[in-house]
């Protein structure tokens, strides 16, 4: 697994507070699930933060069917991103799964306000859309921030050798 920091031109000599997270990367037939909220043309991998008693991959499994309605095995995590912005630093834990089942879609208010739904594109246009990031730089720094990110991790994804990414791994504990 890959361990990543990424350095926000904003953050602070130091950090005081730290949010964890995990995010499910789901492929198929070269397709990649993302949510994207239409309000804002926002592009996502699905997943959210780590809450208390959580394992990140207990985390990844929940965001994922509360986002998508997908049950998932995650089989590996391939890299783990170390976000420093002000006072934060966001880890965020990137797992390759597998769809196992349907299950329950459940998106919050804010969620259904932004028109958040599960979408499949072609994993290269995800990672087009991804690599822009910088073009939001002075529209949104969340947007900037958020593509930084997902496009850090899809490069890293891209970078296993195609049969491990398709292989069926040993569940991580």
């Amino acid at each position: 697994m890959t361990k990543i920091e990424i350095l926000g031109a904003n953050r602070f000599a130091t950090y005081t507070k730290a949010r964890g997270a995990s995010r499910a990367v789901i492929v198929q037939d070269g397709m990649i699930l993302l949510i994207h909220e239409a309000d804002s043309d926002l592009w996502i991998v699905p997943g959210g933060g780590i809450e208390e008693d959580e394992t990140p991959e207990d985390c990844c499994v929940r965001e994922a069917e509360e986002e998508t309605g997908n049950l998932v095995l995650p089989l590996q995590e391939f890299a783990t991103l170390f976000e420093y912005y002000e006072e934060y630093c966001y880890i965020t834990h990137y797992f390759i799964c597998e769809v196992t089942g349907s299950g329950r879609m459940h998106l919050t208010e804010e969620e259904i306000s932004r028109g958040a739904e599960p979408r499949w594109i072609p994993l290269t246009e995800a990672v087009d859309i991804f690599s822009r990031h910088q073009s939001y730089a002075d529209i949104s720094e969340e947007k900037r921030g958020i593509y930084l990110r997902e496009y850090t991790a899809l490069q890293e994804y891209l970078k296993m050798p195609e049969t491990g990414r398709n292989q069926r791994c040993f569940r991580q504990k």
